[in-house]
């Protein structure tokens, strides 16, 4: 153990090449990050990066901008999913790609039409108490403002773009071109109006297409209703047939029911009720039924029937019944048949199917199928029955006004007494299920009978484009010649174009682009002339959708005559506008192209925005308008709880920003896998912090260590000691890596390797060895010249492999060291060249570091036991039985790559009382102490230390030569 009796006169401190930068340990990222974003403004940041690569002559890369919905702040998905575009966009530059990205925003539709009716109604004004045209401005004017702060939010964030150029669907040019778009349907043939049930929000006013609905749990009442058989077998005979349903309003609009030739029906008789009941009901002993037989002793059983039996077996077909109401109002003596339908199953209820044909799909096609083709209308905009509708008029299926809004109305229960007065309520009860809401307004919704237009999905098309193939067929092609990240996005959507309806995309509202067309009264066909479009989308590109409202038919029709025809006024489907904006982001822009390379938004939108895009392109253009799909998950709490503002449960990236900074938020995108739901929250955010910290300070570490490093200090590759040979074939490895994690869009891949690399490579191996030599050697040691090189080869390509994901970081590292070279963004990944590769090495410091392994563990054991403190007090001698393990440290100094003082390596077992691990074999350790005295400078135990300088031979000399240098 050394002497320190005697203590050297002189401090040797002012000797050492001890680290010195100006990059702060601490970052304070909330106050450094808006200079950056500053001095990124000023010099025009985005733009920059494509005038160079276009200079060069780079390829281009094409991210179309899923335009988020202008109406609130940003949330955590927003920062999530902006996040990772913005890691697509700077990766792509990195790569060398001239990136094309213009963010955009999705500003037509219900929301803000709900938001702008809701500021009307705080000033005592009701939304048909204002002009359509104030309407609509009201309707920009709100849009416009969000905007603007969502812009704000999305650049603090990091996020560049050609914000200056954004896009906007309710731009003018914008709505022009969403209506060009939609006439391209029109002359084609594949728009027809059709009268048929349809999803109806009466709390919205208008038709609801599949992609706008969501499935939540609501308790209805159910019924089961007797309907008396007026035709028919001789055994169906004063008997009734029964139906079972939980929508006890839809009864008046019965026109039919349905049953199914393979099930098994039979006529039963009711012998006696259950007794002691504290209810009278309905059912009476003697009442025939007919049932299906695997359901009939459930049907029983609700109607509290204690005992029945079999009369005999039925057939339906050909039978007719009344309807359950046609005793208390004429209106409802009409007959009803029994139709043949494949819908029916004996899965539950009676095997029947109450048949409504003007509120319900199935119901619809089986009247059709059947040869019906008149459809009743039952309820009118607002979910009330319509006057014609006899014993209900007025009453409303759903409220729409006031503080019941969105609650079921008196329908059910009028339409139940009357039931039970009419004597064909057998019984009823209530049923938890999943019933569909808005996924807008999130109140419940109804099946409608209303006239709508639709695109036809199976339509075969005599187009260039489309040879013969029908939308369906064409969309699914190009389904199939994408790319999906995940791969398992095919399937997803792929299934969702399969089995969906025709394309609805009328909407009765105020605020959106126009189904500017003409209608034939008399043909009820649209007006196909291609000046007419012209002069529409001419209009519409000048004043905007406005014109459409505004302007008299005459300007439009030209030589028709505007008394023959019909002005649409119906708006389009804002999943129309949004599955449209390729066309005019795309499309006649400057130093872009269509279709796009990428589009990227959450996995909601396989059934929205890239569905109705795939759509509207398949419809126009004969295949999908991007060439690949990345998707992620939904981000929850850390619990895996859906966040919500009500519950207060939700992550506010402004206030994630405010208190750590916008890196952060961006290293939580790197790090998590955004395919799956990802959790974010106090405790992730902190160990985010840590991450980012640890990663932080090997950057700084470097850039103290290569403080006045010039390329005259650079060794070449043959001059290099191994284990900067090492280290370079790790950036080797890590380039191919890194390259191929980002052109895949493994933002996580990339995180974790780069941050393993900095803690376990460069942290805890090569500064930890080359600590000493950096503080304690001369400049001029080809040691200390060696670290430097490779240490500068590490900064250049660590600050631009992690720029896409820590750009402010990155940004302030780079100009720290080089502050005129010109910011980090602009920069590509720098080439690593081939000959870096050494495998050999690479096998050499694997079994070097599992030898380190068990020395580590041998002189973790004599600290606990305070034999020794650091591990320069140790001298160990490391028995190693291996022949190549021992070969692995020929021309290595094992006491420094050791970092102890002294070290000996033998051949052989070792003694048994040496420290082994038993994941290491081979490899035993007798942690001796260093002898000598200790280095006043290097602090290592030598015997060649002593009084009065206290200094190793290697620290004398460097003294010396310091001393000389400052007395010259």
């Amino acid at each position: 153990m050394a002497d320190d009796a005697d203590k050297p006169s002189r401090d040797y401190r002012d000797t050492i090449f001890l680290p010195d930068t100006p990059f702060p340990m601490r970052a304070g990222l909330p106050q450094k990050e808006p200079g950056i974003l500053e001095r990124w403004k000023e010099i025009d940041l985005y733009h920059a990066i494509r005038r160079q690569r276009q200079k060069d002559g780079r390829p281009l890369f094409v991210l179309h901008d899923g335009p988020p919905y202008a109406n609130g702040a940003i949330h955590i998905g927003h920062a999530l999913q902006k996040t990772l575009k913005d890691f697509v966009v700077r990766s792509r530059f990195a790569l060398g790609y001239d990136v094309d990205y213009l963010p955009g925003w999705d500003c037509h539709g219900l929301p803000i039409e709900w938001k702008v009716e809701e500021e009307l109604r705080a000033k005592g004004r009701r939304k048909d108490e204002v002009s359509k045209a104030e309407f609509r401005a009201r309707c920009r004017e709100y849009a416009e403002k969000w905007i603007g702060v969502q812009m704000d939010g999305f650049k603090r964030l990091g996020v560049i773009g050609d914000w200056e150029n954004r896009y906007a669907t309710m731009d003018y040019g914008s709505e022009a071109a969403i209506v060009a778009e939609f006439h391209k349907f029109v002359v084609t043939g594949q728009l027809y109006r059709g009268s048929k049930p349809v999803m109806w929000s009466p709390v919205e006013r208008t038709a609801l297409a599949d992609a706008e609905v969501e499935y939540h749990d609501h308790t209805s009442p159910t019924v089961w209703v007797k309907f008396p058989v007026t035709e028919g077998s001789n055994a169906a005979a004063n008997a009734s047939v029964v139906i079972w349903t939980t929508t006890p309003w839809t009864i008046p609009a019965n026109r039919a029911i349905s049953y199914n030739p393979d099930i098994a029906y039979a006529v039963y008789e009711v012998e006696a009720i259950e007794e002691g009941l504290p209810f009278e009901p309905w059912a009476k002993a003697g009442d025939r039924l007919i049932l299906a037989e695997r359901l009939a002793a459930d049907v029983m059983a609700a109607a509290k029937v204690a005992r029945f039996h079999k009369v005999e077996t039925v057939d339906c077909q050909g039978m007719v019944c009344a309807h359950p109401l046609a005793g208390l109002d004429s209106h409802y003596g009409f007959a009803v048949p029994m139709l043949a339908g494949d819908h029916v199953t004996e899965d539950a209820g009676t095997g029947f199917v109450h048949t409504a044909p003007g509120h319900g799909a199935d119901d619809y096609i089986v009247w059709l199928a059947h040869g019906h083709r008149e459809i009743p209308e039952t309820v009118d905009p607002d979910g009330a029955y319509y006057p014609h509708v006899a014993l209900f008029a007025g009453l409303k299926v759903l409220e729409t006004e006031g503080k019941k809004a969105g609650k079921f109305g008196p329908a059910n229960d009028a339409v139940i007494g009357k039931l039970i007065e009419a004597g064909t309520l057998l019984a009823r009860g209530r049923l938890e299920h999943s019933y569909p809401h808005s996924w807008r307004s999130k109140a419940p919704v109804i099946f409608r009978n209303t006239p709508q237009w639709f695109i036809r999905m199976d339509h075969p098309l005599d187009t260039p484009q489309h040879k013969g193939r029908t939308l369906r067929e064409t969309a699914l092609e190009s389904i199939d010649a994408t790319a999906f990240f995940p791969e398992t996005g095919r399937n997803r959507i792929r299934a969702m174009v399969e089995s969906r309806p025709d394309w609805l995309i009328s909407r009765q509202r105020a605020w959106g682009a126009p189904l500017a067309m003409f209608v034939d009264k008399e043909t009820g066909q649209p007006l196909v002339d291609a000046d007419v479009n012209a002069r529409i989308v001419e209009a519409i590109a000048k004043d905007g959708a406005d014109a459409w409202f505004t302007r008299p038919a005459s300007d439009f029709l030209g030589a028709h005559d505007p008394d023959r025809y019909e002005r649409v006024e119906d708006i389009l489907d804002v999943w129309f506008d949004s599955g449209s904006t390729h066309a005019f982001v795309l499309e006649n822009r400057a130093n872009t192209r269509w279709p796009a390379d990428l589009y990227l938004e959450g996995s909601d939108q396989h059934r929205g925005w890239f569905q109705s895009s795939l759509l509207e392109s398949a419809g126009t253009r004969g295949r999908a308008p991007y060439d690949a799909i990345l998707t992620h998950g939904f981000t929850v709490t850390e619990a895996g709880e859906k966040m919500s503002k009500s519950l207060g449960n939700a992550v506010e990236p402004a206030e994630v920003i405010k208190d750590m900074g916008a890196e952060i938020l961006r290293l939580w995108a790197g790090m998590v896998d955004y395919t799956e739901d990802q959790r974010i929250g106090k405790t992730i955010l902190q160990t985010t912090a840590d991450a980012y910290r640890k990663l932080r300070n090997t950057i700084r570490y470097m850039l103290g260590a290569l403080g006045g490093f010039e390329a005259a200090e650079r060794l070449p590759l043959a001059e290099l000691p191994p284990l900067e040979r090492f280290i370079l074939h790790r950036l080797w490895e890590l380039d191919g890596e890194v390259r191929q994690a980002y052109r895949n869009y493994e933002f996580q891949a990339v995180t974790r390797a780069l941050l393993a690399f900095c803690q376990e490579e460069l942290s805890a191996l090569f500064f930890d060895i080359r600590r000493d030599s950096l503080y304690c050697d001369q400049p001029g040691e080809v040691r200390r010249r060696a670290a430097r090189t490779v240490m500068d080869a590490v900064f250049e390509r660590l600050t631009a492999w992690l720029a896409p994901l820590l750009p402010f970081t990155m940004e302030e590292a780079w100009t720290t060291r080089f502050p005129d070279a010109g910011s980090n963004c602009l920069r590509e990944f720098p080439a690593t060249p081939a000959e870096w590769r050494n495998d050999a090495e690479a096998e050499r410091w694997a079994k070097v570091q599992a030898v380190t392994s068990v020395v580590t563990g041998a002189l973790e054991v004599e600290r606990r036991e305070k034999r020794i403190g650091a591990s320069l007090e140790a001298a160990p001698k490391v028995h190693i039985s291996d022949h190549d393990l021992r070969l692995a440290f020929d021309g290595l100094d094992v006491a420094e790559v050791l970092r102890t003082s002294a070290a000996e390596l033998v051949a052989g077992e070792g003694p048994a009382g040496a420290f082994r691990l038993a994941e290491v074999k081979d490899v035993a350790v007798e942690p001796r102490t260093a002898e000598g005295c200790k280095c006043a400078r290097c602090w290592r135990i030598l015997p060649e230390v002593k009084a009065p300088r206290f200094l190793c031979e290697r620290c004398d000399d460097a003294v010396e030569a310091l001393d000389a240098k400052g007395a010259a």
